[in-house]
């Protein structure tokens, strides 16, 4: 099978978890082809690999393809391409600056000049160039100032407007790339679309769908609207931009939800987003993220009975909250004097990763001062440090303090070392952990520290706990079970792509290959008459059905 993967244009030694399951997914099926489609990055965050430079490009077991062009120039827009412009940004700009209400004549209307505006761009005009036309502009400014458009969007100036525009340039940019049958291979030549998150990453997916038939699924292992929305809060943009930008996006992810073939939410928490931005539940299947566990099941089971080190690993940054984790650790201290905390990560990708880092490390001489503290700040990337799995060794109990989580990577690889651990209630973390760990109020030192000293002082407890949690991530998160998953997903799709080849012939694939057991119940082949050189074993006849093929048995 030909799949088509779209991300974001992600570098591959980025530290994110597209890029993870993307690795993973080529690397773990070796039986399809992958290309990967990767939407063009803005300039100022364009990587220097030069192969990162054409928006698009095959990776993987196969050779990489022709360039292709990722600049969205075309030829310049008529008088007739500019009418049809104007009627579909029209039609998109009223959608987004309407009150929310959810009416499907607001979700048909965005549809509508989406639609519009990707068939403009396939006749090959200049979109980009209009959509940062005065014309654009003028027309998002009648919307705006329209009866029943939102509040916000009434105050609207003309640097909210270029700020609008400038964005819209930058996520409709897919409709624009010939990755469509205008020349050099493209979408046209896939059997399955499969995005990274909803929106514009997904866009090229919609297109695809629509001019050639193809199933797109859309994975997300977090809620994808949900971070856009606190992007946008940190962003110095005034409300009515803010406002309109974010109709976009809710606009948007509605449309991928509803055009999609399938789609595999990582964890229940960002289904339930999904749920609410219309996704349909019948098409939405949960698919854990794949969290290899090699170097972490070589972690010994326990630790002594007097150990008393905390430890804490991911990327440093303001959601994961470090500082209340010391906090929390100077009232364990108190109660159990000699307790250290090794705190492992480097700086994370926020934009003030850094400087928070450097307050915490500030923070921590304040709360413990002297040399040497019991506070340890480590990088794994330093030259020489040990690995996270031989910090997890240490421990008698890991650590998460974050007050904004997706999928806990993290935790699950503590919970393949076989360690008890507290966490806080952010984001899918009582999904991830279960009842094997302790789960804790986000922001609330006082509780994070109770939680601690509670395992520290129960030696017998920490290795119950411990066993649970290694035994619930073999469970449900090794990499097997997700390849697994996708490889059966994939198959699904492609079963139900194609029409039946005549009237009543079953789809290929389209039931796992468990359910097809000779001689149950219900299957549709005949039964093979009993003859002397038959077993009895194999002969027809009453027999019990297993428990595992469903029902009870009789």
């Amino acid at each position: 099978m030909h799949i088509g993967l779209l991300t974001d244009g992600a570098h591959p030694g980025a530290p994110c978890g597209a890029r993870r399951w993307y690795d993973r997914l080529v690397q773990g099926l070796p039986g399809h082809e992958f290309t990967e489609f990767a939407l063009p990055a803005p300039p100022a965050a364009r990587p220097t690999d030069p192969s990162y430079a054409d928006g698009a490009r095959r990776t993987g077991p196969v050779p990489g393809p022709a360039a292709r062009r990722a600049d969205g120039r075309g030829r310049t827009p008529d008088r007739a391409a500019r009418r049809r412009f104007a009627r579909h940004f029209a039609e998109l700009a009223a959608a987004l600056a309407v009150q929310p209400g959810g009416t499907a004549t607001q979700a048909d209307r965005f549809a509508a000049g989406l639609h519009g505006l990707a068939d403009l761009a396939r006749d090959h005009a200049d979109l980009p160039a209009l959509l940062r036309s005065e014309a654009a502009l003028r027309l998002l400014e009648r919307a705006c100032r329209a009866p029943g458009a939102l509040p916000a969007a009434h105050a609207v100036q003309v640097p909210d407007l270029l700020a609008v525009t400038t964005h819209l340039d930058e996520a409709l940019r897919p409709l624009s790339l010939d990755w469509y049958g205008d020349g050099a291979p493209g979408l046209d030549t896939v059997d399955l679309c499969h995005a990274t998150a909803a929106g514009p990453t997904a866009l090229a997916g919609l297109l695809a769908k629509r001019f050639f038939g193809t199933p797109l699924l859309v994975t997300e292992d977090g809620p994808g609207l949900r971070a856009h929305h606190l992007d946008r809060a940190t962003t110095p943009l005034n409300a009515p931009a803010r406002a309109l930008l974010a109709a976009f996006q809710r606009a948007l992810a509605a449309e991928t939800y509803a055009r999609a073939t399938l789609i595999t939410p990582g964890t229940a928490h960002a289904r339930r987003w999904q749920e609410r931005c219309g996704a349909a539940p019948q098409r939405l299947r949960t698919v854990h993220p794949g969290v290899p566990a090699g170097p972490f099941l070589r972690v010994p089971d326990a630790v002594a009975d007097g150990a008393t080190t905390l430890v804490w690993a991911g990327p440093v940054e303001p959601a994961k909250d470090l500082a209340g984790l010391l906090r929390a650790f100077a009232h364990v201290r108190t109660a159990v004097p000699d307790a250290t905390l090794r705190i492992v990560g480097g700086p994370g990708d926020a934009p003030d990763a850094a400087a928070y880092l450097a307050h915490c490390r500030a923070l921590a001489d304040r709360l413990f001062p002297g040399a040497p503290g019991p506070v340890r700040f480590e990088e794994p990337a330093a030259p020489g440090a040990p690995p996270v799995a031989d910090a997890y060794a240490t421990a008698a109990v890991v650590v998460l303090s974050g007050v904004d989580e997706g999928f806990p990577h993290t935790l699950v690889e503590a919970m393949f070392s076989g360690r008890a651990t507290v966490s806080t209630d952010a984001g899918a973390v009582c999904e991830v952990i279960g009842g094997t760990g302790l789960v804790v109020p986000a922001g609330d030192p006082r509780a994070l520290a109770d939680a601690c000293l509670a395992l520290l002082t129960d030696p017998a407890r920490r290795a119950r706990l411990g066993a649970a949690t290694r035994a619930r991530a073999l469970e449900l998160f090794t990499v097997d079970r997700h390849l697994t998953a996708f490889r059966g997903i994939y198959l699904e799709l492609l079963a139900h792509a194609h029409p039946d080849p005549a009237p009543g012939t079953p789809h290929p694939f389209a039931r796992p290959a468990e359910t097809h057991l000779p001689g149950r119940r219900g299957d549709a082949a005949p039964r093979t008459p009993p003859t002397d050189r038959t077993p009895s074993w194999a002969a027809p006849g009453p027999r019990r059905r297993p428990a595992a093929t469903g029902g009870e048995a009789r």
